[in-house]
């Protein structure tokens, strides 16, 4: 499988390359050629099947060209050693809880499934920056808004050879997060950013494209930009529908913030995935829904919500989202947006909806909601149509957000023990300005 720019300037590149740059040279995301429909008959033994089976097939489809069927099967196992499980919330509508994995959010999976990939690779042989080839440290870049930064963190620790920089806006991520992540040491370096998110996502796309940073240091990203953090996340919505595979007509709504999640249901749609629709909920954060109504793409710099993970002011993966239904800039805008349109609805929320939403779904369900999940919840109760079933995914063990769900529900959420052991730690974090050349300093004087 090679892979190509969405900016459409830069050299194309193997799958290696394409995960260890993790942006193209032109600022563009990869992609990759082709997109390979998975067999029918594949599709319909899926319920047969275990996740792990399910997963591997999908990897195989992505990844088979280019690491041994056997070295994928370890990979796709080592990394889902915990289940994805579907739970009914109510008639016609279900969970797909991602939150059962190490840190207790859904990025679990892919993180996890990248760190095995790029590890697999510096085994193999010498890892390139731009034209210097070293068998020197991999310096992996991370942004994050709240999961990200421990799912990555978590999934990279102890690994031989590689160092992650996890950047995080500063006062807007929950203390149980942070505590994810700043407090692991080893190869894990947290830089709390005075910013917001996309401040942090800006220094990081900066940095890859600063030719004296990568004559230095061997950088590549962890976040959803990276080809091996967003496709793995297709596993588990295959795997979801061959759980309700009675169901005909699914409706999978997606909480988005960077659109990593979504974009890789979208690529699983491609393949096969037997969706009729999905739907894009948003917080406040409203650019995709915006787009989607007006057919125009504007963004705009994120607000503070209740559900950090979504305030994203300017989704990375919807140039990925573009591309896709462009057909890599073959159809006009507006038949690339007719056509994403047409597969895909918007809705949009406020911190007193989503508070609003949370105290419904527990009442009449005894369902605890997290902010983000909420997004998704409320889309599906206000957009299913008679005869579909929803699934909506929730994100992250309520847990992670105790002080706002133990606000806004009135209870006491017990901490998982998993939880409860990353804030016996000491935090550990380096404070630094949202200037782009007090980054690059810090990064140098640790090349």
């Amino acid at each position: 499988m090679k892979y190509y720019s969405t900016n459409g300037k830069a050299p194309i590149a193997d799958l290696r390359k394409a995960v260890v740059k993790g942006l193209a040279e032109d600022r563009g995301l990869y992609m990759p050629e082709e997109i390979i429909p998975l067999p029918k008959a594949f599709i319909d033994d899926m319920p047969q099947l275990r996740f792990q089976d399910i997963a591997y097939n999908v990897a195989a489809n992505f990844f088979g060209d280019d690491i041994d069927g056997d070295a994928l099967q370890d990979l796709v196992y080592d990394t889902l050693q915990f289940d994805c499980p579907v739970v009914k919330v109510k008639e016609n509508i279900y969970t797909l809880e991602l939150f059962h994995g190490p840190t207790l959010a859904f990025k679990d999976v892919g993180a996890r499934f990248m760190a095995r990939l790029l590890g697999y690779f510096l085994r193999q042989r010498s890892v390139c920056c731009g034209n210097t080839t070293t068998n020197g440290t991999v310096n992996v870049l991370v942004a994050t808004s709240g999961d990200t930064g421990s799912a990555v963190a978590n999934g990279f620790l102890g690994v031989e050879g590689i160092h992650v920089y996890v950047l995080y806006p500063k006062g807007k991520v929950s203390p149980i997060q942070e505590c994810q992540f700043t407090t692991l040491g080893q190869n894990i370096t947290a830089v709390e950013i005075d910013g917001v998110f996309d401040d942090c996502q800006r220094l990081v796309k900066t940095a890859f494209m600063d030719e004296e940073l990568c004559a230095r240091m061997q950088l590549t990203s962890a976040n959803s930009i990276n080809v091996a953090r967003f496709l793995p996340q297709a596993f588990y919505y295959f795997n979801a529908v061959a759980r309700l595979h009675n169901s005909p007509d699914i409706v999978m709504c997606v909480p988005s913030g960077n659109f990593g999640n979504i974009c890789a249901a979208l690529f699983g749609h491609q393949m096969g995935l037997p969706v009729k629709r999905f739907i894009a909920a948003n917080n406040a954060n409203d650019v995709f829904y915006n787009y989607l109504q007006t057919g125009v793409y504007q963004p705009k710099p994120s607000l503070q919500t209740l559900a950090n993970a979504m305030d994203v002011g300017d989704p990375s993966n919807f140039a990925r989202i573009i591309n896709l239904y462009s057909e890599n800039g073959k159809l006009s805008e507006e038949q690339t947006h007719q056509r994403i349109t047409n597969l895909i609805s918007g809705a949009t929320y406020s911190d007193e909806q989503i508070k609003e939403t949370m105290r419904q779904c527990y009442a009449e369900t005894g369902y605890i909601l997290d902010p983000h999940g909420a997004c998704g919840y409320r889309a599906l109760e206000e957009q299913l149509k008679p005869g579909e079933v929803g699934i909506f995914c929730e994100t992250a063990h309520p847990a992670k957000f105790k002080e706002k769900v133990d606000d806004i529900l009135g209870i006491d959420i017990p901490i998982p023990e998993r939880l409860a052991a990353f804030m016996q730690g000491t935090k550990q974090s380096i404070p630094l300005s949202a200037d782009f050349a007090e980054f690059k300093q810090f990064l140098l004087s640790r090349a």
